[in-house]
């Protein structure tokens, strides 16, 4: 790394904290505190951790199925529920669940993605979910898509319904209450919300005070053509999948060309790629930790299929190829994926970061107070009508 490194932007830094790390075999590794997988002490620690590194948000994933593995099914708490219990007990990092658009109705998630904005103060994301699946489907009275084009074009009526409640007050609305006269400052800021999607109709008045961002920041995750034109039109943040550099370039490009397209300005979509990530002191100490996950997953001479960036090495590795893909043009950050949280979450914050930061590429304090301040993104006082 080049220690007087130069970067227009700082990077961005997020961590996937879901379950106990990305591989499948992760929560068999020793240490990997399986066992307190439900234990919300263990869900304070990661965070903790990832806060001392200022990263800028932690993400977790959410299903309404259970995940079939090896070791039997496995269930995951709510990922909403999960950051509102964490929302008091950290300061500065974003708190990012996944929320379905699939079979949640659009006012319980802006109530939902409202409350915990307002729990922590300002430090709220909401993670664009959806689905196809048929387990799912059959547990729910409200059905949902088939076809995946089907699923994402009702996420982008619900973002648009979500976004619009979010807006349902003025952007100086108060929530005094005058008791002597018995008026509330709420009652006469309210805006009516009329939108009428596919499988749901928003006729209402937002029922939670406005978010203290105005717009709590949207994530999605970039898979198919359809999920990069909503990304491009509704998303805060694309997350995508690139193997190579160039690659990173291209999607990158392509998603900052689509904003245009749709009337945005290509600035305000930060594009983080996904970087799977096994890192030991040395390389060979890092392939002999996956090898030691596949021999636990019982997978056999095969490589960590991952789709995207998967960096099996050093952390001073690690952090020339965040330089190297960001100054490219290739990212605005990244979210990392540990393949054990128990291990690689430490090693990102107590040897990747020191060294992005002494290369002058990632903060030594967050910015300001909500995580649209971390992310460089404009305010709660601004309007967004292009993307409402």
């Amino acid at each position: 790394m080049h220690g007087t490194a130069s970067h227009p932007r700082p990077v961005h830094l997020g961590v996937d904290l879901t379950d106990a790390g990305t591989h499948p075999a992760a929560w068999r590794a020793v240490g990997s505190s399986a066992q307190r997988r439900f234990d919300a002490r263990r869900l304070v620690e990661l965070v903790a951790t990832a806060e001392r590194g200022l990263l800028d948000l932690v993400t977790f994933d959410d299903a309404f199925s259970v995940r079939p593995g090896r070791g039997g099914a496995h269930g995951r708490l709510d990922a909403a529920l999960v950051a509102s219990r964490l929302a008091s007990r950290s300061a500065g990092i974003g708190l990012v669940p996944t929320v379905t658009t699939t079979r949640t109705e659009p006012s319980h998630v802006s109530r939902a993605l409202a409350s915990l904005d307002h729990l922590s103060d300002g430090r709220a994301g909401w993670q664009v979910g959806w689905s196809t699946a048929p387990v799912e489907a059959a547990g729910s009275r409200r059905g949902g898509p088939e076809r995946t084009a089907d699923a994402v074009a009702e996420a982008d009526e619900v973002v648009g319904a979500v976004t619009a409640l979010w807006a349902g007050r003025e952007d100086d609305a108060s929530t005094a209450r005058d008791v002597a006269s018995g008026r509330s400052g709420v009652r006469e800021t309210l805006r009516h919300v009329d939108r009428d999607g596919i499988r749901f109709v928003v006729d209402e008045p937002s029922a939670t005070v406005r978010p203290p961002q105005g717009r709590p920041p949207v994530v999605v995750r970039v898979t198919s053509p359809g999920s990069a034109d909503l990304a491009a039109r509704r998303a805060d943040v694309a997350r995508v999948r690139a193997a190579t550099r160039d690659e990173a370039v291209a999607v990158r490009e392509l998603l900052r060309d689509a904003a245009a397209d749709a009337g945005r300005h290509p600035d305000d979509v930060r594009v983080l790629v996904d970087a799977y990530v096994v890192i030991g002191q040395d390389r060979a100490s890092a392939q002999a930790r996956l090898d030691l996950l596949h021999d636990l997953e019982g997978v056999d001479g095969v490589g960590w299929d991952t789709g995207s960036l998967t960096h099996v090495g050093t952390a001073r590795d690690l952090a020339a190829t965040v330089e190297d893909w960001t100054t490219a043009g290739g990212a605005d950050g990244f979210v990392l994926r540990p393949s054990s949280l128990s291990t690689d979450l430490d090693a990102v914050v107590q040897r990747v970061v020191p060294l992005l930061q002494r290369a002058g590429l990632f903060r030594t304090e967050y910015p300001g107070t909500t995580l649209r301040d971390t992310l460089g993104l404009a305010g709660p006082g601004r309007r967004f009508a292009a993307i409402a």
